[in-house]
């Protein structure tokens, strides 16, 4: 279970104290995959931290304005430069999205979600939002350097079926930049 954090919309911002590199990157609208290719020129990979499905957590299905769905495909990644992650990344697919030509997105491996979805002609993204991690939060946990981490999410709609994806920006990502 994750712990309970605290999801703003881009309004609800006016008493978080953000820079403006850190807002840029929460919320860029572009691949945060072709983002991060670029920024680390050929040394960009996906570590796969585990794929399985589970009980999805109430809060992400409220999210996705589901309710009678529990089960899902959870994917978490990290998204490196070398052997220097990143990014972390929780992706959580309802087993009803991962039917038919979506089943593809239950079979990523360590590909990019990003290039997979940006491709897809079907997609639609819904409005980004972004938390401020508590110290127990897992993303916490693959960083070396003790500061604040934030993250932001979106639904993706593939063919009108959600897909969840957060991501976690760990201080080492503003060192590379």
């Amino acid at each position: 279970m994750k712990p309970n954090q605290r999801w703003y919309r881009r309004h609800q911002l006016f008493n978080q104290t953000l820079s403006p590199v850190l807002y840029d990157w929460l919320f860029d609208s572009s691949s945060l995959t072709a983002r991060m290719i670029n920024l680390c020129d050929n040394d960009f990979s996906v570590r796969l931290i585990s794929q399985n499905r589970q009980i999805m957590d109430a809060e992400e299905a409220s999210a996705m304005s589901l309710a009678n769905v529990h089960s899902a495909l959870i994917r978490q990644v990290l998204l490196c430069r070398g052997d220097c992650p990143l990014v972390y990344a929780r992706t959580v697919i309802p087993v009803t999205t991962i039917q038919g030509a979506q089943r593809r997105y239950a079979n990523m491996g360590s590909r990019p979600l990003g290039a997979m979805l940006f491709a897809d002609r079907t997609m639609k993204r819904e409005a980004v939002q972004v938390a401020k991690l508590p110290a127990s939060h897992q993303a916490n946990s693959y960083s070396t350097i003790d500061a604040p981490i934030w993250g932001r999410r979106s639904v993706f709609r593939v063919a009108s079926k959600p897909i969840l994806v957060s991501e976690y920006f760990l201080p080492e990502l503003f060192k590379a930049l």
